[in-house]
């Protein structure tokens, strides 16, 4: 989904949240997202993009843009919960260096296909995250990183003026329906159901409890 008016010729910014909401951490990109799209106004040169897992399907939404503010989770051997700011040639490095899921997989496709189109933006700055939890399937994002995004947005709108981009605070904020209500962060913590009432670690028939050597049969024995 997308925000944002007519774009002016020349310049064609687009600020991308990529991730998956419902495995914790992962979810990130989207949150910073939905979280800018709620309390500031942007001039029409910008777009705002939920990229969510689209991979490359990205390619056509940022092959015509001029500058990229990607906002991501990824592994770059930080503390859990720390943020990096990455430009340019800084990328390829920062984004190959851990394996985080699918979708990061394709946002390193993505930056490849976009060179081998023959198409670089004029600047390409990521505001990422060292997640705390991913495995948390239907989770939301930890509080240690949800208490980042005030700070990842702030280093997103200062990349955005580094570009010549002054937006504007709403004075009613609104999320523009960018991430759609059922999944808005609010509601989401609101109605998402405890752990103990809806297990979100995988089957709890086969996973195994922390420090256990192997699950008990019914007869007591331990197999492995």
């Amino acid at each position: 989904m997308t925000s944002g008016g007519s774009e002016s010729p020349g310049r064609r910014i687009r600020v991308l949240g990529v991730g998956n909401l419902l495995w914790a951490d992962e979810g990130f990109g989207v949150r910073c997202i939905e979280a800018l799209a709620e309390a500031w106004e942007f001039p029409p040169e910008v777009e705002l993009l939920d990229g969510g897992t689209m991979g490359l399907a990205l390619i056509p939404l940022l092959q015509e843009a001029t500058h990229v503010l990607l906002f991501d989770t990824v592994d770059f051997g930080g503390e859990p919960a720390s943020l990096i700011v990455a430009r340019d040639e800084e990328l390829p490095r920062v984004m190959s260096r851990g394996k985080m899921s699918l979708h990061q997989v394709g946002m390193n496709d993505v930056l490849a296909s976009l060179e081998m189109l023959g198409h670089r933006p004029e600047a390409f700055s990521l505001v990422g995250v060292q997640p705390v939890e991913l495995a948390d399937y239907g989770g939301s994002l930890t509080p240690a990183v949800r208490d980042q995004l005030p700070r990842a947005l702030e280093i997103g709108i200062a990349e955005l003026a580094a570009w010549g981009v002054v937006p504007k605070a709403k004075t009613r904020p609104g999320n523009d329906a960018l991430v759609s209500d059922a999944l808005g962060l609010g509601r989401y913590e609101s109605e998402r159901p405890t752990e103990d009432v809806a297990w979100r670690r995988g089957d709890a028939r086969f996973v195994e409890p922390a420090g256990s050597a192997g699950a008990s049969d019914d007869d007591g024995e331990t197999s492995a």
